[in-house]
């Protein structure tokens, strides 16, 4: 049986390159910092994932057909608060992966990341606030924190030089809880195999999408990344208007499902 494949243009120089994975999450978060990510670190689109197991489809914007996980690339100026890095892939989804997908994905971007030399990953996530039910039917994350008037923001590391990253961004840790999906997949099979990655998880209101959670999240993003350099009201203003355009996409592709899909596929 094929196995999914992370497809990259051959022109793309991955040595170094910092990881960040932006799949479905609570409130649209993900989506709404990748969409923002590609627009301000102008990051060109350069390939994707491919998985024969994946609906046949794809998602059109700006006129342009692009595959469901895609990937884009670019050279803004990292920080040291990881290994050395300066360069940026950035992997992306709306489509929420099916679980019995999850693994073989999971594996093909691991096995590409053998040969690609990167510095590290961040897996971008969210979670409900405390009491409110997400329509990811299940496949949000399920943690245990201590709330506060604030939007929170946990983390977790699968080494220890993540878990000092962690510490220097004043990020807490997660300390019980459940991550399901490709993070938790990808958190469980870094510790094992000691590879640089870790998580950073927004609280977000799961009613709709959260572009207060995202403009906090991309907040601490700027610490690693100082080449986004906004303003907090200027920041939202523009998560708004992204997320817009992200639950254009979800609503055009949602409509062309026929009756035998699954809704759950696509989240928004």
């Amino acid at each position: 049986m094929a196995k999914a494949n992370v497809k990259i243009n051959d022109s793309v120089d991955t040595e170094n390159a910092l990881v960040l994975c932006c799949f479905p999450s609570v409130g649209m978060v993900s989506s709404v910092i990748a969409h923002f990510l590609i627009e301000k670190l102008e990051l060109e689109f350069v390939g994707g994932v491919v998985d024969p197991q994946l609906p046949p489809m794809c998602l059109v914007n700006d006129g342009k057909p692009l595959p469901l996980i895609r990937a884009y690339a670019g050279s803004p100026v990292c920080s040291t608060k990881l290994p050395e890095c300066d360069k940026i892939i950035l992997l992306m989804s709306e489509l929420i992966i099916p679980e019995p997908l999850v693994q073989g994905i999971v594996d093909g971007m691991l096995e590409w990341s053998k040969g690609a030399n990167l510095s590290g990953g961040v897996l971008i996530d969210a979670f409900a606030k405390k009491g409110m039910k997400s329509s990811m039917e299940g496949q949000e994350p399920v943690v245990e924190y201590e709330g506060t008037d604030d939007v929170d923001v946990l983390g977790v590391a699968a080494t220890e030089t993540t878990q000092k990253t962690l510490e220097d961004l004043n990020i807490l840790p997660l300390e019980q809880g459940v991550i399901k999906g490709v993070t938790g997949l990808l958190l469980s099979e870094g510790r094992r195999r000691g590879l640089d990655i870790m998580s950073l998880m927004v609280e977000a209101d799961p009613r709709y999408p959260d572009a207060r959670a995202a403009a906090v999240l991309i907040s601490h993003l700027n610490k690693l990344l100082p080449a986004i350099e906004l303003d907090h009201e200027p920041l939202i203003e523009e998560a708004e208007r992204i997320e817009e355009q992200v639950r254009q996409m979800m609503e055009a592709t949602t409509d062309t499902k026929g009756p035998d899909k699954p809704s759950s596929m696509l989240y928004g």
